[in-house]
């Protein structure tokens, strides 16, 4: 059982850290699983935000004073019960057992979340503010490594991209994601401070001729100040707090719409002829859905029903057949741009530069001069088992579905930054909009709008919503507009204060156009970069550093 530090105050003598108890394992686990239901829950489809400071609190009480190996137990419950429900869209086409592996996997992550929460109470209870800041700062740091490992990482359900309508989006603009997660956590470890508090004054006041207090009792006394006249203030002190972080959002200010020159936009979403794996089996369906779209938005232009875009999106795979290879495929698309009069940025399956690799690229298609090869983006981040297959023998045995990537695609080395005539795009695709750098490097090249290209025909509506709110987020922390363009939906444009605008529906075949005004300023957050990350996720180091070192003085003392 973990130790507790010995009391500083002269009216109670220091005490091993053995004396601070856990809460019943009875307790702790079903407290685990609902941690992670309710950090679900905080997530699109079902948007209830704030449950994920309520599951960030539930986690933070069961793995506290735990042994490491419970600390690592009730995390991974935790895990299971986020990851495998927020993740379900991968196992509609594939089986169940990739999904089941990729869930498992990010919940190992939460493991060891509980396991650094377990390890570093000791510091937690030395003070009641400890526990709030250790909370910020594990979740940030556990967040560091679980977007980099492995094979690039894999950043989904970050507490940051539950937030889509917290006041906490905004503080995107200081610091990005990793500042919201810190400030998500934060609120949890104080409501969690504030409630560990509470059941202990409630005890004190139950048994208050009790001459063997509980152990807790006597440490919250002697750390939480719990006296006459004063016993419930280190419990409305946290909770307080809590409220005030949540509300200091409101007060960051985040870009409204630029005052440059008005650049209309249209997004076109084709739609598939199905849903699944197979909907590339009709390639041409799906390229000639989005050239008829276009072509019925020109003619729209032309009887004055609609106004004249500066650009049109295609989301991703709108052309799986390579246009630059394919007389045909690029005809079509030549068709479609002459017929709106506006450059298309077309999302394509380019062959090469290899035989046997292929590149998933946003290219931009201009009227009367056709692809633009200068203004051409190379998805810099496929995604791992999806759109590469490493380790593809060992792979095999785990799934013959990996055999569907006949291909590998080979990421691109520069950003996307797509000049546009009127307009610098800062091109994305699918996936990436999770990665931080990913983004940030179109803005930092000056890109004014930011575009994500993604398909979401092999998912579901819940996968395309969560999508929607990272994009939310980006608008925020970059302080660009920015627009979602999928083959099915959900596509739509967002406002650099985070408002979604025009959202189309999912399954369908849908145009939306809207005007847009443009700005070239930059946020602290992006100004910042990875700094924000670097210096908390560095000091959760430290206070793991700094828990082992108490943890041996104890040792030493209890000796």
């Amino acid at each position: 059982m973990l130790d507790r530090d010995e009391t500083h105050s002269p009216a109670v003598p220091p005490r091993p850290v053995a004396a601070g108890r856990p809460l019943p394992l009875k307790v702790a686990v079903p407290m685990a699983v609902v941690a992670g239901l309710a950090l679900l829950l905080a997530f699109p489809p079902y948007g209830v935000w704030p449950l994920a400071p309520v599951g960030v609190a539930l986690l933070a009480a069961a793995a506290h004073r735990r042994r490491l190996r419970a600390g690592a137990g009730v995390g991974f419950l935790t895990g299971v019960a986020l990851f495998g429900p927020l993740l379900a869209w991968t196992n509609l086409h594939t089986g169940y057992l990739p999904w089941v592996l990729l869930s498992l996997l990010q919940a190992g992550y939460l493991a060891l979340l509980g396991v650094a929460t377990a390890w570093v109470s000791p510091l937690a209870d030395r003070s009641r503010w400890a526990w709030p800041a250790l909370t910020g700062l594990l979740w940030v740091g556990q967040e560091a490594l679980r977007d980099r490992t492995p094979f690039g990482g894999f950043p989904w359900g970050r507490l940051a991209f539950s937030q889509d309508e917290s006041p906490l989006l905004r503080l995107a603009a200081l610091g990005g994601a990793p500042l919201v997660t810190f400030a998500v956590a934060l609120t949890g470890g104080l409501l969690v401070t504030a409630a560990w508090r509470a059941w202990a004054t409630w005890s004190a006041t139950r048994t208050p001729t009790d001459t063997t207090p509980d152990d807790t009792d006597v440490h919250d006394r002697a750390y939480g100040g719990i006296g006459a006249g004063s016993r419930w203030t280190p419990v409305v002190a946290p909770a307080a707090a809590a409220v005030a972080v949540v509300a200091a959002g409101l007060l960051v200010p985040v870009a409204s719409a630029g005052d440059g020159a008005p650049v209309t936009v249209a997004i076109v979403q084709g739609n598939v002829p199905r849903l699944g794996l197979d909907f590339n089996a009709q390639r041409q369906a799906v390229l000639n859905n989005h050239v008829d779209a276009t072509i019925e938005l020109a003619g729209q232009v032309a009887a004055g029903t609609q106004r004249q875009p500066d650009l049109v999106v295609w989301p991703e795979n709108s052309s799986d057949i390579d246009p630059l290879r394919n007389p045909t495929a690029g005809a079509r698309i030549s068709q479609a741009a002459d017929a709106i009069r506006a450059p298309i940025l077309v999302g394509a399956v380019l062959l090469g530069p290899d035989p046997g690799q292929v590149r998933n690229a946003g290219i931009l298609w201009r009227p009367d001069t056709g692809a633009d090869m200068s203004q051409l983006y190379t998805k810099r981040h496929p995604v791992p088992f999806a759109e590469y297959v490493p380790l593809r023998d060992i792979a095999r045995m785990v799934s013959d579905k990996v055999d569907l990537v006949r291909n590998d695609f080979v990421p691109g080395s520069t950003p996307g930054v797509v000049r546009a005539g009127p307009v610098v795009l800062g091109d994305v695709i699918c996936f990436e909009v999770a990665y931080d750098e990913v983004v940030r490097d179109t803005v930092t090249g000056g890109a004014q709008l930011l575009v994500v290209q993604t398909n979401n025909a092999t998912f579901d509506v819940a996968e395309a919503r969560q999508q929607l709110a990272m994009v939310r987020l980006r608008a925020v922390e970059h302080g660009r507009p920015a627009l979602m363009a999928s083959t099915v939906g959900v596509s739509g444009f967002v406002a650099p204060d985070g408002r979604v605008s025009d959202a189309t529906g999912f399954n369908t075949r849908e145009v939306v156009v809207r005007e847009l005004r443009l700005d070239d300023g930059r946020t602290l957050a992006t100004r910042l970069g990875w700094w924000p990350e670097l210096a908390l996720a560095g000091l959760a180091v430290a206070a793991l550093v700094g828990a082992g070192v108490l943890r041996r003085r104890q040792r030493v003392v209890a000796g």
